[in-house]
């Protein structure tokens, strides 16, 4: 027997299937999909066996070690789709295989991830033996119950449980414990709005079909997932629940915890690694109905799936930034192709992309105009900031201070929305403007000040703040911009009686924080949330009642295409954490540019008029839904090498893609990362015609050239 290994050293020049033979006592038990340790050339690897023939065009063949599974790990959908996402991404296959696998399952050396067993004693022989009053008391236990677990018995007496199982009057059961639990418990059940039970209706689960749910925020769209979901348990399917954000995941998943008790699993990166290899294997297993989870969770073995739901649909979160470049969305809609289920996208803020592919009619769009509660959205206010520099109140306007005065003394509560991390953004000279940037990366450093470092937040460089000024020498160096830390000082001086409680990545990174964080603001433990994007989506608070977004326009200033769509998504879902329960809300946006239309339609809460200015723009420019875009990254330890070949790269494009806009090579936005400069290309078109041929001889062409990387990324969301 043979077989096909793809091994786990993820590089274009060993990107294919290696033939081994197999040893007669393996035979029985090799299957496709398993992991099997091999001999390759001086080393040993992981891999997956791919494919199993009876011979090979190779004479001389090296035989596997060993199986490193019983279970299969890829199913036949995974394997394919695995296939279908190379196509997609013209990433290696290996990449997208581990991709889809939590740690413990990649082929990989290096991933030893136990499992965890819980101890039990349950009776043997107890005729042969006297006991005295302790052992007695121990036996008596088992009465009425099979298996005791160990702590509670050696709660009573641990020499008496040792001399017991000496006796084999107690005997050893190791059971397999997972480490995540869920509560069970009962629930009123949901009543649907008359709105929501037509979008309800619409949905065809007999389809492959994708909707997208457009839905106000606060209109009910949950509640129209877990109906949809209870819909396809009924049909004894299994349902997914794809979400973009860690900290949507912890409110999300206690509202499917009420209704679906242990059915669910989650997967997430929040989770251990122990954790997500539990959480698979119950998956693997089919003892879960529903997963919710984030981007990885798209590839999770749920068998018998009906459903995908994608909440938030608009976040970029759904596309992976580093190889492979895929995108859930499209994942989910591969499998939803070869399941023949549908899926089902919403936002309160639809990608353009996605609305504008509704129009087309490609999706069917579904519609929750109005707020669950009948609530009016929040009023919207805008500050113009440049007005209220006059007045020297720091980043808080007088407007926000005696809006956040009203909301205190009447106690509710205050989210404030930044869209900056750490104390400062940056340190600069008042003597001579010299920035402190990152010795490794072209970025300057951001200033913390709990723990007075400079920090990069691209490579993890640190070093202390100085006063003195490396290039004048003078004592002046000092904070500029402006972070959540500076705020929350401003905050705390303005309101010295508020509890404030600042989510950003800085306090959210220890495990649970997130969780813990917004439990403690749901049970009113504090007054004010401050926090930066993280704060802006999906969060359901009854108690606030105002929203302040602080420096609105910052994601404005930022050279991408979509700047102006980000903008409006951002100021819209953060507005929509206001007047949520039965009190009404307002918003204070505070912004240097009153008059830009992503700021005005977001104050007048109007996505479509949005929409229709911005696909204006987006025609005349070119850009997507219009236009398709590939991005191509040149980097090199070498600058001058980079940019020669570089050159090269874009004289063949031009030389046979002629119907397409080439625009570059220049300098990437983050040109120098980790002592390694980086080099764009931007590919736009409409046909994609001959584009991954192309594509695929540039690749081949630099494959064994180890002073270049060559990174392709189709329809990306960052430069």
């Amino acid at each position: 027997m043979i077989v096909g290994v793809l091994v786990e050293i993820s590089h274009q020049s060993v990107d294919k299937i290696f033939d081994y033979r197999v040893r007669d006592e393996l035979k029985d038990k090799i299957k496709v999909g398993i992991r099997v340790e091999v001999p390759f050339g001086r080393q040993t690897l992981e891999g997956f066996v791919l494919e199993i023939k009876e011979d090979s065009s190779l004479e001389q063949l090296k035989e596997i070690n060993r199986l490193m599974d019983e279970e299969v790990i890829l199913t036949e959908e995974l394997i394919e789709l695995g296939k279908k996402m190379q196509q997609q991404t013209m990433s290696t296959l290996i990449s997208c295989y581990q991709a889809m696998l939590p740690k413990a399952l990649k082929a990989s050396k290096n991933s030893n991830v136990n499992k965890k067993f819980e101890t039990f004693y349950k009776l043997g022989n107890v005729s042969i033996s006297k006991l005295n009053e302790t052992q007695q008391k121990i036996i008596n236990l088992f009465q009425d119950r099979e298996l005791i677990p160990r702590k509670e018995l050696l709660a009573i007496s641990s020499s008496s449980v040792k001399t017991l199982l000496s006796k084999k009057i107690l005997i050893e059961e190791k059971k397999e414990h997972y480490r995540m639990s869920y509560q069970e418990e009962e629930y009123p059940p949901i009543q649907l709005t008359e709105e929501q039970q037509k979008v309800v209706n619409q949905v065809a689960l007999d389809s492959s079909n994708t909707y997208l749910l457009h839905g106000v925020t606060g209109s009910g769209k949950t509640e129209v997932y877990i109906k949809l979901i209870e819909k396809v348990l009924a049909l004894h399917k299994t349902a997914m629940v794809l979400v973009p954000e860690i900290s949507l995941t912890m409110q999300l998943i206690s509202r499917f915890e009420r209704v679906f008790g242990k059915k669910i699993a989650t997967f997430h990166s929040a989770l251990s690694d122990g954790e997500r290899y539990d959480e698979y294997r119950r998956i693997r297993r089919g003892e879960v109905s529903v997963v919710i989870g984030a981007r990885s969770a798209v590839f999770v073995p749920l068998s018998n799936l009906g459903l995908i739901v994608i909440d938030e649909e608009h976040s970029d979160s759904y596309k992976q930034d580093h190889n492979p470049r895929y995108d859930a969305k499209k994942i989910a809609m591969e499998r939803s192709k070869m399941n023949h289920f549908p899926v089902v996208m919403g936002s309160a803020t639809p990608s353009l992309d996605s609305y504008a592919r509704a129009q087309k009619k490609v999706y069917q769009l579904l519609q929750l105009p109005n707020r669950v509660n009948h609530q009016s959205l929040p009023k919207v206010q805008i500050i113009d900031m440049s007005e209220e520099l006059k007045y020297g109140k720091g980043h808080f306007s007088r407007t926000l201070i005696m809006e956040m005065k009203n909301t205190l003394e009447k106690q509710e509560q205050i989210i404030l929305l930044l869209n900056r991390r750490g104390y400062s953004s940056f340190i600069s000279c008042k003597n001579c403007a010299h920035t402190i940037k990152c010795p490794n990366c072209d970025i300057t450093l951001t200033y913390h000040k709990n723990s007075n470092i400079l920090r990069c937040h691209y490579c993890g460089y640190g070093t202390k703040m100085v006063a003195e000024c490396p290039n004048c020498h003078e004592n002046s160096m000092t904070p500029l911009g402006v972070g959540t830390e500076k705020i929350e000082e401003e905050v705390h001086k303005i309101f010295a009686g508020a509890k404030i409680l600042r989510m950003d990545i800085d306090t959210t990174s220890r495990k649970g924080s997130h969780k813990k964080m917004i439990e403690s603001f749901k049970n009113h433990e504090y007054d004010i949330l401050l926090g930066t994007q993280i704060v802006a989506k999906g969060l359901d608070f009854p108690l606030v009642t105002l929203v302040g977004v602080i420096n609105a326009d910052t994601s404005l200033n930022i050279p991408d295409f979509r700047s102006s769509e980000n903008t409006f998504d951002l100021l819209s879902q953060v507005s929509g954490r206001s007047g949520r329960g039965q009190k009404s809300g307002s918003v204070i946006i505070q912004t240097f540019n009153k008059d830009h239309y992503a700021i005005k339609y977001a104050k007048s809460h109007d996505y479509v008029g949005f929409y229709q200015e911005e696909m204006m723009i987006r025609k005349c420019l070119k850009y997507p839904p219009f236009y398709y875009l590939c991005y191509l990254k040149i980097s090199s330890k070498d600058d001058l090498f980079a940019q020669k070949e570089s050159l090269k790269i874009k004289k063949a494009l031009e030389r046979n893609l002629s119907s397409m806009m080439i625009l570059g090579p220049s300098p990437a936005f983050l040109f120098k990362i980790n002592n390694v400069y980086h080099y764009s290309i931007i590919i736009k078109y409409k046909k994609e015609e001959n584009l991954r041929d192309v594509l695929a001889l540039i690749i081949d062409h630099y494959k064994i050239n180890k002073n270049i990387t060559i990174q392709i990324d189709f329809n990306p969301t960052h430069f």
